[in-house]
């Protein structure tokens, strides 16, 4: 039985804490957070013991793995401990709040052996997956064009609203934008040019949007936290080949042809275990990156997707979208 420690019972960590519960093989052994009574209230069913800090159960805790949900700020801090307790561990996205400290934590695993999987669950959203198989494939011919988009309410749910404190954020553009950026880094590499724009009223990076510039085709990626708490989140995504087009868009994943549209038919996993708050209701990629996660560690074996190097890639080019 694999024993997991989790550090952060927020809104990410509760939606980790719910897949770990529907992962066969696999024990939620410890959990921790400031607010003792978020740790209790996942701990709940589980025989997992529970910390008032993370670095305490990083000391304290038998486990053979650890996941760090805490806010942005905290990641290098915790993840560079934890690389000396165990030899798999997962950070949530983004990696870390600066490229000095993403650069830490690849020389930290190297020297630790540890592997190290970073949260860019979009490399693992079952839509994101098919739309990868099918660039590949070259079934319906080359890209043309792609558009990416993101769109959320202001995130007001986050601890001490650390999430609208740039400070420790990084804004929209490093928090919700490096999603997108980094999916289409995954799919397509670097861009041969790129031209980004971002607000410069109201709240610092709340909205970006950037073009990216390959050798036949462009590709651009939008994302903004910045609308009223009715305006629904939307993760969209449209890719113009030369036979077909293919959309993820109003909760439908479509096909477009000559021969008019279909709908792309993807298996959904329901899982148990209830959770709350956030943005999101399907929990079908953050299961799936932890099933990943959860499954190279037993066997042992290297992580090879959303690594902790991706991770610090995506973060070094959104720095330079952003000018920073």
């Amino acid at each position: 039985m694999l024993k997991v420690g989790l550090i952060g019972c927020g809104f990410m960590g509760t939606m980790h804490a719910n897949c770990y519960k529907n992962l066969k093989g696999v024990t939620l052994a410890a959990v921790a957070d400031v607010r003792k009574d978020k740790a209790e209230e996942l701990a709940k069913g589980t025989d997992a013991v529970v910390y008032g800090d993370g670095k305490e159960l990083i000391n304290d805790a038998e486990v053979d793995v650890i996941d760090i949900c805490l806010p942005t700020y905290l990641h290098a801090e915790y993840a560079l401990a934890a690389m000396e307790k165990v030899k798999y561990l997962f950070v949530e996205k983004p990696v870390a709040l600066t490229e000095e400290e993403g650069e830490k934590m690849l020389a930290k695993s190297k020297a630790c052996g540890c592997e190290v999987q970073v949260g860019q669950v979009i490399r693992f959203w079952d839509e994101y997956v098919a739309l990868k198989e099918i660039v590949e494939s070259e079934k319906y011919g080359k890209v043309v064009n792609a558009n990416f988009r993101r769109l959320s309410p202001r995130p007001e749910w986050g601890w001490e609203n650390w999430l609208l404190d740039f400070s420790r954020s990084g804004g929209a553009g490093q928090d919700l934008h490096i999603h997108d950026i980094d999916y289409a880094l995954s799919l397509f590499g670097e861009p041969k040019n790129f031209y980004s724009v971002k607000n410069s009223r109201g709240e610092k990076n709340s909205y970006v949007n950037t073009l990216l510039q390959y050798e036949d085709f462009v590709v651009s990626v939008e994302g903004t936290w910045d609308l009223p708490a009715s305006h629904p989140f939307e993760a969209t995504f449209r890719v113009v080949f030369e036979n077909a087009v293919v959309e993820n868009a109003g909760g439908k994943f479509t096909l477009y042809t000559s021969e008019g549209a279909s709908e792309i038919k993807l298996e959904k996993l329901e899982l148990q275990g209830g959770y709350k708050g956030g943005n999101v209701s399907d929990l079908g990629g953050y299961y799936n990156e932890l099933l990943y996660f959860t499954q190279r560690a037993k066997n042992g074996e290297k992580i090879a997707r959303a690594t902790l190097g991706d991770g610090v890639s995506s973060l070094k080019f959104l720095m330079k979208e952003l000018n920073f």
